[in-house]
């Protein structure tokens, strides 16, 4: 490996604003501290929560870095104190606890990944916040089992598209909503069952008559806002509802009756603030259940589009606009 600079570039969101307030600046390469490891990054996956700190609304936890960026891939140049299971050279995918929009990033050891065999360090950047988020809302929150429906809300999301691929590889019926035609597309060749067209149908109504009145068992929500009654009366008796964004607010006027009625379960979580003994737990279990699967070629990376470091801007705005079907990724160092 070459030498560790004392400097590096990241991307700067100062004091918050729009994405053009993005801008390459210069700072120390940090340490890893004990437990941590360094990576030299190669690529960055860009996500919503990204999108809220930059703007102000998701500062980061105490003691965690200011930079942007949750997820990495590339590979380990030091290990912090009481590290083993990685070397230095190994290639790893990594869930940052922030730092990731930079050349260097640090993440407690227990985040970091083996690159899954046959995929490119692009691919396995992508799969980290996406797969963290997924596997402890919808399997560890959720509980959904084999032979159970499933609905999720955004399904060309990076979120979207990782959970019917896992619901549908784990023996569960999916459904999505979706914003066109080709969204709708791309979900139904992923494993979703049918793709519910929220422009141009009520997916209340259509989950209705797709599973005959009863409902499905779970539904994954990142929109909040009006949806969340509307889940309310697409759930099945003990359905459950699993809340991890409000695109559409948090805040909605609900009538509460069929919680009661249907025996329905309301949760939800956000992944940033939990304990680096949770997350260690969900990689470990990424590990075993979803790694081979992305190895065996039945759980597949989308990425929609790349840019370089230096345009983070741009990646910002497309992620803001809702266009993009999978994955937007920064190129780092591209190897």
């Amino acid at each position: 490996m070459s030498q560790i600079p004392a400097t590096m570039e990241f991307v700067g969101h100062g004091a918050g604003g729009p994405p053009s307030i993005l801008h390459v600046d210069r700072m120390p390469v940090p340490a890893p501290a004990p437990g941590e490891v360094l990576v030299r990054v190669a690529w960055a996956g860009v996500n919503r929560p990204d999108v809220a700190q930059r703007q102000g609304r998701y500062p980061p936890p105490a003691g965690a870095s200011p930079v942007i960026g949750l997820e990495v891939s590339g590979h380990v140049v030091a290990l912090g104190e009481g590290v083993d299971g990685l070397r230095v050279g190994d290639p790893v995918c990594a869930l940052t606890n922030g730092g990731g929009y930079a050349q260097y990033a640090v993440t407690p050891a227990s985040q970091a990944l083996p690159v899954p065999r046959g995929l490119s360090l692009l691919q396995a950047a992508a799969l980290p916040e996406n797969f963290f988020t997924v596997w402890t809302n919808v399997f560890e929150r959720g509980r959904l089992v084999a032979g159970e429906s499933f609905l999720v809300h955004g399904g060309s999301s990076g979120i979207g598209l990782t959970a019917i691929q896992l619901a549908r590889a784990r023996g569960a019926t999916v459904y999505t909503t979706v914003g066109s035609p080709e969204k709708a597309t791309v979900c139904e060749r992923l494993g979703a069952s049918v793709a519910i067209d929220y422009r141009r149908e009520d997916f209340v109504e259509r989950i209705a008559v797709l599973t005959a009145r009863r409902g499905v068992d779970l539904i994954l929500d990142m929109v909040g806002g009006d949806y969340i009654a509307r889940n309310f009366k697409a759930l099945a008796i003990e359905g459950r509802l699993v809340q991890i964004a409000f695109l559409n607010g948090p805040k909605a006027e609900i009538d509460c009756t069929p919680l009661m009625v249907k025996r329905l379960t309301w949760t939800g979580s956000t992944l940033r603030p939990r304990s680096a003994a949770d997350k260690a737990a969900i990689a470990a279990q990424l590990r075993e259940h979803v790694w081979p699967l992305l190895e065996a070629g039945k759980v597949q990376t989308v990425i929609h589009e790349t840019f370089d470091l230096a345009d983070a801007a741009r990646a910002h705005e497309l992620m803001e606009s809702s266009r993009h079907i999978g994955k937007i990724m920064l190129r780092v160092r591209g190897d």
